[in-house]
């Protein structure tokens, strides 16, 4: 079942791999869920889902919530007209100016989807002050993702959304549960950097944490696993882990002619 977002790092072509990883249980916690990807392919009893991303997580909830009123109402936002630069930077504008009303809230997500299907590779970035910043997509024809997301909304009845840190999420696992994160990626290289999927960075501070909390997790007999670059710097930070390493192709680079296929590992802490 493919997402209905486009999604950088989006973990559908990996998922037969990570299946094979994941151990069984009774819930699934993603404190990173991106685009559901291994939510919408697992069978898990439940699910608690969770984003440093506000915006996500708010969308999330109002499909859940609303189903076809909501796909519908954003399915306008795909009109004739609206494939467009102009169109496009100021619902950008417009997305950022948003408040946290219910109101703003329900707006800011329908412009989200509007401005994932029209951005450059389906990229979520944020900047500094956690303004989206992704430029103008220049697509032929943008899909509008409907079953996609009538799929999802009948997936996510009971499925908990959280907007949390990673940390607080993992504490809630309870024996039986299994946790699968998929935290922004080290960078292969110090010009490969893209940690902005928030506006709040996510460093070697935090690989290092988020390590250390799968070790913890691990000693309570909750599983836990990770993907990432497999780097050395990775390597050394889940040393206590069953490591399981794979090649898979590069698609942010915007040269296509750089884009090789990079090292990835999915870590096991049990």
């Amino acid at each position: 079942m493919r997402p209905f977002l486009k999604w950088a790092g989006n973990k559908y072509r990996l998922i037969d791999r990570i299946r094979e990883v994941l151990p069984a249980g009774q819930r699934l916690i993603e404190p990173f869920v991106g685009s559901g990807a291994v939510f919408l392919n697992t069978d898990y009893d439940g699910y608690i889902l969770a984003d440093a991303n506000p915006d996500l997580i708010h969308l999330y909830r109002l499909i859940r919530d609303e189903g076809d009123l909501f796909i519908e109402e954003a399915r306008t936002f795909f009109a004739s007209g609206t494939n467009d630069g102009c169109v496009y930077y100021a619902r950008r504008e417009e997305f950022n100016a948003l408040g946290v009303t219910p109101e703003a809230i329900r707006r800011k997500a329908l412009l989200f989807i509007y401005l994932n299907r029209h951005c450059f590779n389906g990229l979520c970035r944020y900047n500094r002050k956690g303004k989206f910043n992704v430029p103008f997509g220049r697509y032929t024809r943008p899909y509008f993702p409907a079953a996609e997301m009538r799929e999802f909304h009948a997936r996510a009845q009971n499925v908990r959304f959280l907007h949390d840190d990673f940390a607080a999420v993992m504490e809630q696992a309870r024996p039986g549960d299994v946790v699968y994160c998929d935290p922004p990626y080290v960078p292969l290289s110090e010009t490969a950097r893209f940690t902005s999927y928030s506006a709040d960075k996510f460093g070697l501070a935090q690989q290092l944490r988020l390590a250390r909390k799968a070790e913890e997790l691990a000693r309570r007999g909750i599983p836990v696993v990770i993907s990432n670059h497999h780097t050395d710097f990775i390597r050394r930070a889940y040393a206590v882990a069953n490591l399981t390493t794979f090649d898979v192709p590069r698609r942010i680079s915007c040269n296509a002619a750089t884009r090789r296929p990079a090292k990835e590992v999915l870590a096991l802490f049990c």
